[in-house]
C-alpha cells in the first residue's frame, strides 16, 4: 500500500497516481489532498493522528512550499512503515509516533535522502509527480526493510525536525496554544485531556465553558470543552464553530483553569 497525502486539491494527485502506477501495482490510497495549503505543521500534526491507523505502508506526504528549492527529498523508516516526502518537517512528528507503536521507543527512525530521477527533466514546479511520486513508488518495491540499499538513498544526520510546543502545566492551570482547527472549527490544542478529569466546567482564557464527553451534552450553538479523539482539550460548539465562539486561531496562546 501506498498512500497520498498533499494540499494539491485536484487534478494533480491524478499525475501522481499515474506516475506511481506505471512503477508499481501497490493498492494506493487517499489520506487527503484538502490540507491548509502550505502549511506544514498542519499537516503534519494529523498525520501523526492518522497514520498509525494503516497497516505497514508506504506514506507519501506532499506539502512542500519549498518547491524547486535546494531542500532535500527524503525517505523515512520508521517501524514497518516508510514515509517520503519533503525536508520540511512534515514527516518526522508521524516518523515518532509510528516508531513508538512499533517498538516503544519514538526515536527508532531513520532518515535517508533520495535523489531525484532525473534531474534533468523535473519540474521545479511539481516535484509531487517528478521526485517524490517515483521515490514513493521505488521505496515500495524495494521494500520497507531494505530501501535503504538503493544507490539513489544515502543516510543523513541532519534534518528539519518539526515538534509541537510542551504545555506549561500547573496544579490548578494549564497554559498551551492551538495547534489546529479542523473543518468543523473545534480547536485542537496541546493541553492533555487528563486536566479535564473531574471538572465539571473550566476557564478558558478567563472565560467560564462546561466540560462534556460529547458536543451534543449542550444546547445546539452552546460552547463546550472537551477531549477530542486526539486525546487533547479541544474548544468546540455544538453545530457551531469553536474558534469562532472561543475567539481563538491557530498559534493563539489558551490559558486552561
Amino acid at each position: 500500500m501506498i498512500t497520498l497525502t498533499s494540499d494539491f486539491g485536484t487534478p494533480y494527485p491524478a499525475a501522481m497516481k499515474g506516475v506511481m502506477l506505471q512503477r508499481t501495482d501497490a493498492r494506493l490510497v487517499d489520506v487527503g489532498h484538502d490540507f491548509p495549503r502550505q502549511d506544514v505543521r498542519t499537516a503534519a500534526f494529523w498525520l501523526r493522528e492518522v497514520l498509525p491507523y494503516f497497516p505497514p505502508a508506504v506514506h507519501l506526504v506532499v506539502v512542500d512550499p519549498g518547491v524547486g528549492t535546494d531542500r532535500a527529498a527524503l525517505a523515512v523508516r520508521a517501524g514497518d512503515h516508510a514515509l517520503v516526502g519533503p525536508d520540511n518537517g512534515v514527516l518526522p512528528p508521524a516518523a515518532r509516533e509510528l516508531a513508538a507503536q512499533a517498538t516503544g521507543d519514538e526515536s527508532d527512525v531513520e532518515v535517508f535522502e533520495v535523489e531525484y530521477e532525473d534531474e534533468a527533466t523535473e519540474s521545479t514546479t511539481f516535484h509531487g509527480r517528478d521526485v517524490f511520486a517515483p521515490a514513493a513508488a521505488a521505496v515500495h518495491e524495494a521494500g520497507v526493510a531494505s530501501f535503504h540499499e538503493r544507490d539513489d538513498v544515502a543516510p543523513v544526520d541532519g534534518y528539519e525536525d518539526l515538534r509541537f510546543p510542551e504545555p506549561e502545566l500547573g496544579d490548578d492551570a494549564a497554559v498551551g496554544e492551538i495547534l489546529v482547527v479542523d473543518g468543523f472549527g473545534n480547536a485542537v490544542t496541546n493541553v492533555p485531556g487528563e486536566r479535564l478529569d473531574g471538572r465539571a466546567s473550566v476557564a478558558v482564557n478567563g472565560e467560564s465553558a462546561p466540560v462534556a464527553r460529547a458536543y451534543a451534552a449542550v444546547d445546539p450553538g452552546e460552547r463546550l470543552v472537551t477531549v477530542g479523539s486526539h486525546g487533547n482539550v479541544e474548544l468546540a460548539v455544538n453545530r457551531g464553530r469553536g474558534d469562532e465562539a472561543f475567539g481563538v486561531e491557530v498559534g493563539d496562546a489558551v490559558r486552561v483553569e
